[in-house]
């Protein structure tokens, strides 16, 4: 194999009839490897690196999985997704797949592995933002953004107090520990942070779960970091709607920025799939604007829920019968 290229697969989902999976290929990549230490210059130079990479535009790519093969090609940016439908029933679980990067002969260039979750048709699946719904980044501020992910790394980055044990009830929500209910992260952070926000959450004791992220950028676009439209997110949020049309779903998000509006634009659109909206009140001077955006809400017969601190939001979640 080529050692200088790299075929990253990100955790992909669906069901038998609809898979998906992203991921990226990079003909050179900096080693990322991260030091959890409390140097800022160690951090800075960690973070720079995930930014340090060249995507493999246009090669050939196959996809594995349950003795199905599916080829592909990458776009511009060395980004690829693959959507398809298996042959045979897929059971609800965790699930193998791996793809490959191969040149014109034919010959592997990198293989990548990666895993699918399918759920039950009985699980609530619940998808949250990222960015000052779960993890405390300042993202209305670029300045006070940046300064968070410079200066912490992914062991010193701090969650709302309660956020994960709030998500991890509801991972058992009407299933048991060995089908937790599926995670959607869909942050406005790039595609380079996948690995740091995986590492995160896992130490910060948060679901698995799938994430979907923002274009990749290129080290002199560092500073632009976490910047997307509104309709990039809104997208990705339907697509995952549109995946699973028989699920229910549980919103979480923050009034920062535009998850309000995001979500009562998809209830409006889908009400009967969506059990409930929870929206943390970061800023308090738009608490009356949100206010209105959630009772259009509840007028779709969705219950929804404004708070401050995750104490608040588990009690709704316990008054509505969501968790115990």
């Amino acid at each position: 194999m080529n050692k200088s290229v790299s075929v990253k697969v990100y955790y992909g989902y669906g069901h038998t009839h609809n898979l998906v999976v992203y991921g990226h290929v990079f003909k050179r990549k900096a080693k990322t490897e991260q030091n959890y230490s409390n140097n800022i210059f160690v951090n800075i130079a960690y973070l720079f690196k995930l930014f340090i990479l060249k995507p493999y535009p246009n090669v050939a790519i196959r996809l594995h999985f349950f003795g199905q093969t599916i080829l592909n090609t990458t776009e511009a940016d060395g980004f690829f997704k693959f959507e398809w439908e298996a042959d045979t029933n897929v059971s609800a679980g965790w699930h193998d797949v791996n793809v490959e990067a191969v040149d014109e002969n034919g010959n592997v260039l990198h293989k990548g592995e990666g895993k699918i979750y399918v759920p039950h048709i009985t699980q609530y699946a619940i998808i949250s933002d990222v960015d000052d719904t779960v993890m405390i980044s300042h993202s209305a501020t670029i300045g006070r953004r940046l300064r968070e992910l410079f200066i912490k790394n992914p062991h010193t980055r701090k969650t709302f107090p309660g956020a994960a044990n709030h998500y991890q009830q509801l991972a058992l929500s009407n299933t048991d520990k060995n089908q937790p209910n599926p995670f959607f992260y869909v942050s406005s952070s790039e595609w380079n942070l996948y690995d740091y926000l995986v590492e995160t959450f896992k130490f910060n004791k948060l679901p698995d779960g799938a994430f979907l992220l923002n274009t990749i950028k290129r080290w002199k676009d560092l500073i632009k970091t976490g910047k997307t439209g509104h309709e990039g997110k809104l997208l990705r949020v339907m697509r995952i709607l549109d995946a699973f049309p028989n699920q229910k779903f549980i919103f979480f998000g923050d009034n920062s920025q535009q998850d309000p509006t995001i979500y009562a634009t998809i209830v409006e659109r889908y009400p009967k799939n969506i059990e409930a909206v929870y929206i943390r009140n970061i800023r308090p001077e738009k608490a009356e604007e949100t206010r209105n955006l959630l009772q259009k809400i509840e007028d779709q017969n969705v219950r929804a829920c404004l708070f401050k601190e995750s104490e608040e939001a588990i009690e709704h979640s316990k008054a509505i019968g969501l968790i115990k």
